[in-house]
């Protein structure tokens, strides 16, 4: 769930700048057994108060291979 939230994080972070989360959901796939971990994020939609994300967690060596979880984030950017 963390990866998911920080990746979600840092994909609104280059649309948006600073953010943070106010909601987001994880959905557990799979047992996650590999020996390292890739995590992918995308922005979905960028808004002027909300940011969409959503990102999918995988097994490093394993590029075509199913998730072991997902999730999507809603983020809120932070005025400077």
């Amino acid at each position: 769930g963390g990866l998911i939230d920080t990746a979600c994080g840092f994909a609104a972070a280059t649309v948006a700048g600073n953010v943070t989360a106010s909601q987001f959901s994880v959905r557990c796939l799979r047992p996650a057994v590999a020996g390292a971990f890739r995590v992918t994020g995308r922005v979905v939609k960028a808004g002027k108060r909300q940011v969409f994300a959503s990102a999918e967690l995988g097994d490093w060596d394993d590029e075509n291979g199913e998730p072991f979880a997902a999730g999507d984030a809603v983020l809120v950017p932070i005025p400077e």
